[in-house]
């Protein structure tokens, strides 16, 4: 029996709130019992043959390439409700070169070995490139069943079925997806709900994030649909484009509980300050900052913008989430927003300890709350020994929501070891309970004897004038060729590349800046065009690409 599927199908028939899709232009409400009966018409035709393409067996995994939420909501319950697996593909933008797309989706399908992909607008005028490809793929409108024909059983996948394959989004293009269970992800949403106070009566969840990142998919779309909380909902394409939509959209709605990346909110910031609209943010209650490093001035930036709009600084919630947990791992306590903790900046580069700033420099780094119930977290030191209060080491985690394993191109790969400990990569550490994440380990800029951590260059470096926000990579660079020690480089990307004046000022700048944060110089600044910088599908630069790219140059 499947726990998550019996909260779903508990949701769909007794909650009367549901999704709100299509602002600006044509907002249309439908509630969960809605989207359920629509679900069930499309489990019912995927239990059919259609042509080539054989019926949803249990147990198969379903690629699903659609915009709409509306679209992938049903589509998504109708995979469980026959026993599938959801893998939402990453979507093809208007500079994506399909032929390259098409060859990476074919090599993802064949990892996740595939029964077929469900397409939805924008992206049934793909359906050529699949056919060309010998992919297996049936559109949104070919959907048609019966609803009635379909009797939702809970026992049609277990605990240890999986319910999600997770394409990651790390800093390398070598496919790999974290396979969800459907206990994983009822613990997962279980720990949510307890740790962000979600009430079915008092809440309404707006977002703009990608329903191919665990944030959007997991966050912002299947928590609100199995427990029947209220949602609005558009498009990232729609943020983008107009990203004050995103407060107008809390304001109208009296939206309580959102989430975006740290660049996000530092956006919507420079939106706030120079609006002139009538925009009420006192209902939101929870401002969720997570899925990329948070940057304690950019939130305070948002805070102090949104502050004429009602916007409380208690909102803010800080959390730390992987797409191996389902989505979360720990939240700031909610309704206390914003919590720093300076640590001598000495101590935690040459003895890796986190010790209280005194006189001397300091990092900042947010505390990003207490694990979520049923997740434990350690601190690993280099020899694999169990750090105590302040050693700063690698994160593992263990508990119901840790994902049992990786699908890769060279076939599954274990997550956890004996012990049922999965070791995040993530470095960092543990004070009062709350966790505080430094940065990725193989991130980490060894120099002198200290640690020195991408984040701190970066945040730096965007200081610049004429860097763009948001787009700015440190890499490291390993001794040998030319170089007798490891160093680093910094890539900037700038509206002003090309003219060689302007960039020289901006190298100069960006060096100036560095080496009064950080103490140390780099060894090269690379000044780029808009759009340059290698990221990921959902928006985080890879730094490992970055690398290969100056590389090359």
């Amino acid at each position: 029996m499947s726990r998550f599927l019996a909260m779903l199908l508990e949701s769909a028939s007794t909650t009367g709130r549901g999704m709100t899709t299509g602002e600006p232009a044509a907002p249309v409400s439908r509630s969960w019992a809605d989207v359920h009966e629509t679900a069930r018409g499309y489990a019912a035709a995927l239990r059919t043959p259609s042509g080539d393409v054989p019926a949803l067996e249990p147990g198969r995994a379903v690629g699903v390439l659609a915009g709409e939420p509306a679209s992938i909501a049903p589509l998504a319950q109708a995979v469980w409700l026959t026993g599938g697996s959801v893998t939402m593909l990453h979507q093809p933008t208007a500079r994506t070169d399909l032929a390259s797309w098409a060859e990476d989706t074919v090599g993802v399908l064949r990892m996740i070995d595939a029964s077929m992909v469900l397409l939805g607008a924008p992206f049934d005028a793909l359906a050529p490139v699949l056919a060309e490809r010998g992919i297996p793929f049936r559109t949104l409108d070919s959907l048609t069943g019966d609803a009635a024909s379909v009797s939702p059983d809970v026992d049609v996948s277990g605990e240890d079925a999986t319910a999600l394959l997770q394409l990651t989004s790390g800093s390398t293009a070598e496919p790999k997806a974290v396979r969800i269970t459907h206990g994983n992800l009822y613990a997962n949403i279980q720990a949510m709900i307890e740790a962000a106070r979600l009430d079915v009566d008092r809440d309404v969840m707006v977002s703009w994030l990608p329903l191919f990142h665990d944030m959007g998919m997991v966050g912002f779309l299947t928590v609100p649909m199995v427990t029947g909380l209220d949602l609005v909902t558009v498009t990232p394409v729609d943020f983008l484009s107009r990203p004050l939509l995103w407060a107008e959209l809390i304001s109208k709605y009296h939206g309580t509980v959102t989430a975006a990346p740290n660049f996000a909110y530092a956006v919507l910031a420079r939106q706030l300050a120079r609006a002139d609209a009538d925009l009420d943010l006192s209902s939101l209650r929870i401002a969720l900052n997570g899925a990329e490093p948070v940057d304690p001035d950019a939130v305070r930036s948002f805070t102090d913008a949104g502050a004429r709009f009602g916007l409380r600084p208690e909102s803010v919630l800080c959390a730390y989430g992987m797409a191996e947990t389902a989505l979360g791992v720990a939240f700031a306590p909610v309704e206390t927003g914003l919590a720093v903790d300076e640590i001598d900046a000495d101590a935690l580069e040459t003895q890796h300890r986190a010790v209280p700033g005194g006189g001397g420099a300091v990092r900042r780094f947010p505390k990003l709350g207490p694990p979520l119930p049923g997740i434990e977290v350690r601190i690993v030191g280099e020899q694999g020994e169990v750090l105590d209060a302040g050693g700063v080491g690698v994160l593992q985690l263990r508990g119901s929501s840790v994902t049992p394993g990786y699908l890769t191109v060279d076939g599954p790969k274990a997550t956890q070891d004996a012990d049922g400990w999965f070791d995040t990569g993530d470095e960092g550490y543990v004070t009062g309970g709350q966790v505080v994440v430094c940065g990725r380990r193989k991130d980490v800029i060894i120099m002198g004897g200290r640690n020195i951590y991408p984040t701190d260059i970066e945040r730096a470096a965007a200081e610049a004038d004429g860097v763009r926000a948001g787009n700015v990579v440190a890499v490291r660079l390993a001794a040998g060729e030319g170089r007798h020690r490891e160093s680093f480089a910094v890539a900037v990307e700038s509206r002003k590349a090309g003219d060689a004046e302007a960039e020289r000022l901006i190298r100069k700048d960006v060096t100036s800046r560095v080496v009064s944060a950080v103490g140390v110089r780099p060894a090269e600044v690379s000044v780029l065009p808009p759009g340059s910088l290698p990221k990921t599908p959902s928006g985080k630069l890879r730094r490992a690409s970055t690398g290969e790219m100056l590389a090359a140059r």
